[in-house]
Order: C-alpha cells, then sequence, then structure tokens
C-alpha cells in the first residue's frame, strides 16, 4: 500500500427500509446526481444499485437496495432477498424511516425485529423530517430506539438536503482504511445501458396509473456512440398484457413520445451530452418469470 494510500477510506454504506422510505431519493442526493431512480410508487428499485460519493479522503459507496416488505410474488421474494443480502455486504447499515408516517409501519417494525435477530449494528435515519410536526419527530425517534439499540440517530430531509453534510461526514469517519475501489470521478458502477434503461422505467412509473409499471420492464437493445458525441439508445418496453401496449403508446403515440422525452432529458443531463432515444413497446407474456431477466437485475431467481 503506497502512503497515499494509507491516508484513504473506503466502505459500503448499505441502505434498508420499507418500500417509499426514501432510500434512492438520500443516495441521490449523497452522491450529487440522480444514480437511483426514484418515484412516489412503492417498490420501484428492483436490484442493488450502487452510488458513490466522495468526502475529503473517504470513499462512500452507498448500496441502494429494493424496499423491504411482505413478498408475494416470485419478483417481490428476489427484491426482498437482495435487500438483506445488500445489508449483509455493508460496513455500515442505515435504517431509513419515513418520519412523516402516522405511526411506525409494519414493514419497519418487521426489519427491525430482524435486524435484531441478526445482532448486525445499525444506525436510523427519520427522513422526511420537513414533513411532520416537531414533536412528533422527537416522539418517533423516542419510541424507536426504545424498540432498537442504534447506533446513532440522524433526522434529515433527503428531498432538501437539510442534515444530509452531517450524515455524510460521520459516515466517512467511519469508512475503514483502504485504497479507493472505484475511481473517484465516478458516480455509480451503473453501466450506461443499464442506467438509460433504468430512467425510461423511472418515466413510466411516473407516467402510468396503478398497478400498469409494476407489469413492464426496460431494457437497452443497443447503445452507440455517434461521430458527434452524441449516443444513440434504443429501448425495448417489455408488457405482460398485449392491452397495456395501446396504453403506453397512447393516442397517435403521444404517450411514449412524452415519455420518452422526459427519459432523454434526464440522460442528458447525467452524461452532459446528446443522447437520442428511441423507445419500442413488445408484449412479452411470462417476462416476469423470465430468469434472464433477474440475472440483469442481479436478482437470484430461485430466491
Amino acid at each position: 500500500m503506497t502512503s497515499d494510500d494509507a491516508m484513504t477510506k473506503a466502505g459500503f454504506v448499505a441502505l434498508i427500509g420499507a418500500p417509499n422510505a426514501g432510500k434512492s431519493t438520500l443516495m441521490n442526493a449523497m452522491v450529487g446526481q440522480k444514480v437511483s431512480i426514484v418515484t412516489p410508487k412503492v417498490q420501484t428499485t428492483r436490484s442493488r444499485v450502487r452510488g458513490i460519493a466522495m468526502q475529503g479522503t473517504a470513499q462512500i459507496i452507498f448500496v441502494d437496495t429494493p424496499g423491504i416488505f411482505t413478498p408475494k410474488r416470485r419478483l417481490d421474494r428476489a427484491m426482498v432477498q437482495a435487500a438483506w443480502q445488500g445489508a449483509e455486504d455493508g460496513d455500515v447499515l442505515l435504517l431509513l424511516h419515513d418520519c412523516a408516517r402516522r405511526e411506525i409501519d409494519q414493514d419497519t417494525l418487521n426489519i427491525i425485529e430482524k435486524l435484531k435477530k441478526s445482532g448486525r449494528k445499525a444506525s436510523l435515519v427519520l427522513n422526511k423530517i420537513d414533513l411532520p410536526p416537531q414533536e412528533r419527530l422527537l416522539e418517533r425517534a423516542d419510541a424507536m430506539s426504545k424498540l432498537y439499540d442504534f447506533e446513532r440517530i440522524f433526522m434529515v430531509s433527503a428531498e432538501t438536503g437539510n442534515g444530509i453534510d452531517d450524515l455524510k461526514t460521520w459516515l466517512a469517519d467511519h469508512m475503514p482504511a483502504s485504497p479507493y475501489l472505484f475511481d473517484p470521478e465516478d458516480l455509480s458502477d451503473m453501466p450506461l445501458r443499464l442506467l438509460a434503461a433504468e430512467i425510461m422505467r423511472e418515466k413510466l412509473f411516473l407516467n402510468l396509473h396503478q398497478e400498469l409499471p409494476y407489469q413492464l420492464t426496460v431494457e437497452t437493445e443497443s447503445w452507440e456512440e455517434r461521430d458527434d458525441g452524441s449516443a444513440e439508445v434504443h429501448l425495448s418496453i417489455y408488457v405482460a398484457r398485449e392491452g397495456h401496449r395501446g396504453i403506453i403508446l397512447g393516442k397517435q403515440g403521444q404517450s411514449i413520445k412524452r415519455i420518452g422525452s422526459a427519459a432523454r432529458r434526464d440522460l442528458e443531463e447525467a452524461l452532459e451530452r446528446r443522447v437520442h432515444v428511441f423507445s419500442h413497446v413488445k408484449y412479452r407474456k411470462d417476462w416476469m418469470d423470465d430468469s434472464a431477466r433477474y440475472s440483469l437485475w442481479d436478482l437470484d431467481y430461485n430466491a
């Protein structure tokens, strides 16, 4: 190890919590740019996404896991297993809780029970502190500290950035001595092809209603670099029912055009260059039971 390496730290921070606790928003705030998709719908994150943040000489690698809930389907089971696997891989474990909720939700209580059995050290991050009255924040912190012996309790708003700097500084102090595990310029280890597919999936989630988003997936068919420095991306949107194609396309293709434009703007902002996005909506009846999809998301088909 060189003398420079001896000064550096690097480690993993696993973010766990119930669906919609704000894990993806927190990770994006820590990294300073979108690396994980964020929607108001639960269970948006399907696989483990890593975001990389630098703080002084420390490299903090955040692992954003799918929300932990009671699984019903094969995909649900694989997502929950990935979340707990992510928790085991972290040097520091953060449990995120939406403190704007009127009471502690059952999913969070279940997570705390599992943490007790595992004997893992964990810190609590009460998120969305800008929403509830002040007294509820203090009551919630007190109630949750009685349920589990948290190493630290932080109060943040991932949305506004309030409290983020204190949390980031504390995490940097708790990273093990290590050479950097990724290039300090990198923000994520997510390949561009997957980032493009995930951003498109986010826009579909935001623009479609009820159950439909859970019945679709997006894959990047091709990514080509053009001579002028721009990129050309072809995305396939797979739906589980033939009737869903028309809903996504919209009248005269207006819906997919609007959604595709929103995805292109986000990609261009992330990559700081022009991107040409072409999307195709395809019917594939059993994509949710296709093992190849699961390996794409780094999920265990047999969970």
